[in-house]
Parts: C-alpha cells; structure tokens; sequence
C-alpha cells in the first residue's frame, strides 16, 4: 500500500497522535511498567468507546473507513485541534465536497488589486503554491518566481529541493519554513490526493528525505507566526517583513502582500529596492 494511499495516511496520523500524547493528558494513571511512551491502542479504544481490535485495525490499514460517530469520538479522545479534526475527516472522506478549481489564469479582482501595488512586494499564488504573478517589487526582493518549469513551479518543491530558494531565508529559520510549507501543502493534498497536490508530494517523498521527515509528522495545524518573516537579498541584507494574505475564493487563488514595520531598517531598505525599479528611473 502506498504511503499517500487515504487509508495508510489515516494510520499513520492516528498513529501519530496517539504516540504524541501521554497517559496523563487523558488522565489515565502511568503505571510503574510502562516503557514506551505516548498512549497505547487499547487505551484510546477505551477512551472512544470502541473495541481494542476495531481501533487497532484502523492504525494497520485494514478494515473499512470510519464513520462521522467514530472519528469524532477518536478525535475527542486524541485531544485534536480544530484544524488537526477537520484533517482526520477529510483523511477518512467526510471533508465537505471541494470546488473545482479554475485554470491558472490570475483571477480579474485579484490582477487589478495587485496592478495597484507595484511598489509594494506582492505576489498571486495558486492553490498549490505556483507563482502566477509577481509585483515588479516582488521580483527585486526574491527574484522572478514567474519564470520556473515542471515541478519547480511549486514553492514548496523548491523549498525542498533547491538551494537557490532556501538561500532566501535564514539558515535558523529553515526548519520552521519547511513545516509551514509542508502543512499547506497537505491541506491542499488532503483536500484532493488526486490533484497537482499530489503530484507534488510523490515528487518529495521520493526526492527529498528531509520532506519525507517533516510529512511523516502529520502536523496540520502548526502552531507558527504566519506573519512575521525574515528574508535575506543578496546586496541588501536581511529583512523583516510582515505578509498579509487576500483570498479570492472564485478563482481558488491568494495575494500574499508583504509590508516592512513602519520606521524599521526593513522599510528603509524596501525603500532602497524599491528606488531602483525600471518605473524609478
């Protein structure tokens, strides 16, 4: 069975949590001969009022997927989050139908709120992470994210994949990088395993075994700053700016602009970018 199979990846999430949590975070006693930690199978059987062998089954990939009634009595018992419940029923094909998307045509509203922000760094994203336009701006902060082929197109896969764009952030920050992008990239895989979200992820499960690390966490709800980045320009240095995104539901893409704290160094040097564009003289 492959590891992004629906039902392997419903294992390895129960399985994942389950190992995540501690008798005492369920208020179930230690006991002097526990060895292993995290909770054991029966004990969240016990939990969500289900047998041992049903639970059991449903973290070795077998037996039929679960109904409404049992995922939220294994979630309840799991201690999921919001985000992390939506995730099991979409794991197990109770998510709420998705929307077929559009072609990747940037969407009219969309185009015509980024038209107005040349001098401010802005860029429109597809649902998986492809840059369908950039401000000019945004093409003197990060380079011109418009211009890649293949599975480069995606953010996420260049992340993982190429030294070029991981030279844009901070080596300290990398790892909290790799997570976020990896937590999208599973709301949209989730979402529809047979999209380009899917292609994206056997392309990383084969080709990078630091995504293949991170995927395997399960984490669909990280708890991160969005907002805050920091970024490093090859002639200006490191910036700190804060991203706000604007989504457009119709046509299933976001504007992700981003903006320096007012006073900061980081506004000064955006200033400076922003000095030299072709429109500047």
């Amino acid at each position: 069975m492959s590891e992004t199979e629906p039902r392997a990846l419903l294992a390895d999430f129960l399985r994942a949590r389950r190992e995540a949590l501690q008798p005492e975070d369920v208020g179930l006693p230690r006991g002097p001969r526990r060895r292993a930690g995290g909770l054991r199978r029966e004990e969240v059987a016990m939990l969500a009022g289900m047998s041992a062998d049903y639970y059991s089954r449903l973290e070795q990939k077998r037996g039929p997927m679960p109904s409404e009634q049992i995922l939220t009595a294994v979630a309840r018992t799991l201690r999921l989050r919001a985000g992390e419940t939506e995730h099991l029923f979409a794991l197990a094909g109770h998510a709420a139908p998705r929307r077929a998307l559009p072609d990747e045509r940037v969407g009219t509203a969309v185009r015509h709120i980024a038209e107005r922000l040349a001098d401010t760094p802005a860029i429109v994203f597809s649902r998986f992470g492809e840059a369908l336009l950039q401000t000019p701006a945004a093409k003197a902060l990060f380079g011109d994210y418009t211009r890649f082929t293949g599975m480069s197109r995606y953010l996420v896969y260049r992340f993982f994949t190429d030294p070029r764009q991981r030279a844009l952030y901070p080596p300290e920050d990398l790892d909290v990088r790799g997570r976020v992008f990896t937590v999208d990239l599973r709301t949209a895989y989730t979402a529809d395993p047979t999209s380009v979200a899917g292609e994206i992820v056997d392309a990383l499960l084969a080709e990078s075994p630091e995504f293949a690390e991170v995927w395997r966490r399960h984490e669909v709800d990280f708890n991160h700053d969005r907002d805050l980045k920091r970024y490093r320009h090859p002639e200006l240095g490191e910036f700190e700016l804060y991203s706000r995104w604007l989504v457009d539901p119709e046509a299933g893409q976001d504007l992700l602009v981003f903006m320096a704290e007012p006073g900061s160094p980081s506004e000064a040097k955006l200033r400076q970018l922003i000095h030299v564009l072709p429109d500047h003289g």
